[in-house]
């Protein structure tokens, strides 16, 4: 007898002729995120995946393939050999185990049609089986408190926890997109949340040091590295922005610096986009939420970027959010009061409605400067890798 987990994915069953590219992909995250698990080994079945690991890494294990994206449940399996006698002595001793139950059911698939007891025998005999060496114990069909999966193949997986995962695609299968990753709540979850739809993420982090503090670059880093039990690798551009920023503030009207400030945020990650073959961008932009967040803001935002904007938190209000960074582990971190470039240099009264044209002409003060100022930014970008 040994222990394997047993992986169900959704959405990738319903693909076509390239499933088994998606399959495949899920498999290799599988495996990098239990790279540090040295037992593990992952292999394919039909409409399954198993990983194979052993009994004291079991936990541990089950941990890190919860949190990978693509998977909907996993469970925890003994695989035996299908003969008859196993099968019942297994099941007798799995019921047995179980403590606290007074009520079981067994729901046997076999998937191996050579195996000479077709599935509602097999549920029939092996209740029997466990009713006969079990005392005090009943059958419940319709809730009980115990329901004992066999499934039977080339091997027999059996098991009774059904542990429910993030879903999704796979990351990797929608190509790369760059995160404007800050240290608030937002920014992590839309990671987070464009991740499950098969992106992989880079990070940009623009650092104003001195105004910002090394322990804000320490807590972005921390907050990638969270988001990398979900996301995969992450690679985070730690883009040196202070020099950028205090000329937007000295040469521009107060009024319009924050959303001139977002606008060469964009320009400058998309510039890393395009050196990383990213094809799209990320924010965690909430309509409403401050400023800079109203409709004609994030137009004047968009109005410089050539690549798709990504804006999964759109129409999320806060409490959704915070919901979402609880759950995923980023909330504690992302409240750390430690400033980032955002919350630094705000005006006392935003531009809530700004036109692009008035953008453009506060701009022409600073566009000759900095051009060569974006491409030294990027030029001198710390890259971390996660």
């Amino acid at each position: 007898m040994e222990h394997v987990i047993l992986v169900r994915y959704g959405e990738i069953a319903l693909k076509g002729l390239n499933r088994n590219y998606f399959i495949e992909l899920l498999a290799k995250n599988i495996r990098n995120t239990l790279r540090s698990v040295p037992s593990a080994k992952v292999k394919k079945i039909q409409g399954r995946l198993i990983v194979n690991v052993s009994d004291e890494d079991l936990d541990r294990a089950m941990e890190r393939v919860q949190k990978v994206f693509g998977i909907v449940s996993i469970s925890p399996a003994i695989v035996i050999d299908s003969e008859i006698k196993t099968i019942e002595e297994n099941a007798i001793e799995q019921v047995r185990s179980t403590e606290g139950i007074k009520t079981f059911k067994i729901t046997a698939k076999r998937g191996d049609k050579t195996f000479p007891i077709k599935s509602p025998d097999l549920c029939c005999r092996l209740g029997e089986v466990v009713l006969d060496n079990i005392e005090g114990i009943t059958v419940d069909l319709h809730n009980p408190d115990l329901n004992l999966w066999v499934e039977v193949r080339e091997q027999t997986y059996m098991y009774h926890q059904f542990i429910p995962c993030n879903g999704g695609l796979p990351v990797g299968c929608s190509g790369k997109a760059a995160l404007l990753l800050s240290g608030g709540i937002d920014s992590p979850v839309a990671g987070y949340l464009m991740a499950k739809r098969g992106v992989e993420v880079i990070g940009v982090y623009f650092h104003s040091f001195p105004f910002t503090s090394d322990r804000t670059k320490e807590k972005v880093i921390d907050l990638a590295k969270i988001m990398s039990q979900y996301c995969g690798k992450i690679k985070l551009f730690v883009v040196p922005f202070t020099e950028i920023q205090t000329k937007i503030v000295e040469m521009c009207p107060e009024r319009q610096t924050t959303i001139i400030m977002r606008r060469y945020m964009m320009r400058i990650a998309e510039m890393i986009a395009h050196n990383e073959g990213a094809k799209a961008l990320i924010t965690g932009e909430s309509l409403g939420q401050v400023a800079s967040q109203t409709m004609e803001g994030l137009g004047a935002t968009n109005a410089v970027a050539e690549l798709p904007v990504f804006r999964p938190l759109i129409g999320f209000d806060k409490t959704e959010i915070v919901k979402i960074a609880e759950t995923i582990g980023t909330f504690e971190t992302s409240i750390l009061p430690y400033e980032d470039c955002c919350t630094i240099f705000v005006p006392k009264h935003p531009e809530t409605k700004p036109k692009v044209s008035e953008m453009l002409r506060s701009e022409e003060k600073i566009a000759e400067m900095m051009g060569a100022m974006m491409e030294t930014a990027v030029a001198e970008s710390e890259v971390v890798k996660l």
